[in-house]
């Protein structure tokens, strides 16, 4: 973690940029270029590329850049400016993906199974529109999976995340023996443990279903884009090859 690099700094102004602009327009900006689900009314196709400029919260774009500044610019000195790029945008294509899919298999599920119970698809959309329902349909399906079903549909995704996590992948592959630190725990890690650990309570917050309101499937999603290019260039010696 040293100087920070040219590519690195240009896209930390423009998600800085972003985040005030949102600060300034409110909802109106968050509508047009958050990520939608993609039967939702409000997506756009443009989404899965503008939502990695957008951030829920000062918090959210803090440790973002963070992360960003701290990991992305020892790969931009060894990649290259365009090889970072590349790497950077799939991995935040790839945390789309994911975080869509999940979407899809968990909408689909509530949806298939409100069917089941009887409603039909105009009261479905209905629900998914308003939020409201016959409660008498709690009989035959959890007010969890309604509530799962609603907020899936309805709540976009923001922030440079997935593509953060791609960069954290390969900074451990490609610094394995770096010591890191946890803020809440002061004890340092060998980035190859490190990241790994992180990831692993994603995993985990995914699985069981986040209380924290944080898209767990989207930073699993660029991981997982990011591991495998990494891994590949790795491999097949392509981080010796600069895209300049």
């Amino acid at each position: 973690m040293g100087r920070i690099t040219e590519t690195v700094k240009v896209l930390i102004i423009i998600n800085a940029i972003c985040f005030v602009g949102t600060l300034i327009s409110g909802d109106l900006v968050y509508r047009l270029f958050s990520l939608f689900y993609f039967e939702n009314p409000k997506f756009q196709i443009w989404q899965p590329l503008t939502h990695m400029f957008m951030h829920g919260g000062f918090m959210h774009i803090l440790f973002n850049m963070y992360a960003l500044w701290a990991f992305g610019s020892p790969l931009e000195m060894r990649w290259g400016q365009k090889k970072f790029l590349f790497f950077y945008f799939s991995a935040g294509f790839g945390a789309a993906l994911i975080h869509t899919l999940v979407n899809y298999y968990q909408i689909h599920s509530g949806y298939d199974a409100l069917m089941a119970a009887g409603m039909d698809q105009s009261q479905i959309m209905t629900l998914l529109e308003t939020g409201q329902y016959n409660t008498g349909i709690l009989e035959s399906v959890s007010k969890e999976t309604i509530q799962t079903l609603y907020n899936n549909f309805n709540t976009p995704a923001v922030g440079a995340s997935g593509a953060i996590y791609g960069i954290l992948v390969a900074f451990g592959l490609m610094f394995p023996n770096i010591e890191l630190m946890l803020i809440f725990l002061p004890v340092p890690i060998k980035a190859k443990y490190f990241i790994p650990l992180i990831i692993a309570g994603d995993v985990f917050f995914g699985i069981t279903g986040s209380p924290f309101g944080i898209a767990h499937w989207a930073h699993i999603g660029g991981a997982i884009f990011g591991f495998i290019m990494a891994y590949y260039w790795k491999k097949n010696s392509f981080n010796s090859h600069r895209w300049n």
